[in-house]
């Protein structure tokens, strides 16, 4: 049985949500990594265990405060309403900071492994050259931890791509608004419509082998030239 329009509308839905969380948890995520990796300050070690509270909470409990934060009686939602934005749940930007929260560790860590992997040599070097903060992490930092922001890029990616819980939590199960992939698997099953589910679930499928070769590739590659 072929795709319906609902199904084609909850890939579109889902891809466009993945591909704006990663790049925002990238620009977020950078200087959050790049601390955590140079940092010698006693936060260090509450901030990564708030960065890294997705990979042990269940999703539902982030979605259940999530929902209650942005809700119309709690603090943000209370603040956009005042803005004249209307509450945040039930909507795609409340998919994306949900996204955002629930991947931040997937993007976080790999790119805090990869500035620490640098070490201080580099960034001596650069500084007795007199390069200013930017220039050295455009010229010296980037270039030596690009594979840890491919790594942190798919996983990002492919994190939210398989989310359920918290999108579902977030924003309910709106047509072409916050429908995703998960959740319209989800409905298929509910309505015993195991043919729709399967081709749905199938492709879920080869893409999460697709992008694990792709990453275990990657490593190969860069272990081959190392």
């Amino acid at each position: 049985m072929p795709l319906t329009s609902a199904d084609y509308s909850a890939i579109w839905l889902t891809l466009k949500l993945a591909s704006l969380t990663t790049v925002i948890l990238l620009l977020v995520g950078t200087p959050i990594a790049l601390w955590l990796s140079r940092s010698r300050s006693w936060l260090r070690g509450p901030v990564g265990a708030v960065v890294a509270l997705p990979l042990v909470l269940p999703p539902t409990v982030i979605g259940f405060y999530l929902l209650l934060a942005l809700g119309p009686n709690g603090w943000i939602g209370q603040l956009t309403q005042a803005l004249g934005l209307g509450t945040l749940t039930f909507s795609f930007t409340g998919l994306v900071i949900g996204s955002v929260i629930y991947s931040m560790p997937f993007v976080v860590q790999p790119l805090q492994n990869a500035f620490s992997a640098i070490g201080n040599r580099p960034l001596e070097v650069a500084a007795t050259l007199r390069a200013g903060p930017w220039d050295t992490f455009f010229s010296v930092i980037l270039p030596l931890a690009s594979p840890g922001f491919i790594t942190a890029a798919i996983l990002g990616f492919a994190h939210t791509v398989g989310e359920f819980g918290v999108v579902l939590m977030i924003g309910g199960n709106i047509p072409d608004k916050t429908r995703v992939v998960s959740v319209q698997i989800y409905d298929h099953v509910e309505a015993l419509e195991y043919a729709q589910a399967h081709w749905l679930a199938a492709a879920m499928l080869v893409f999460s082998f697709v992008v694990l070769l792709a990453l275990y590739s990657s490593r190969r590659t860069r272990t081959a030239w190392s």
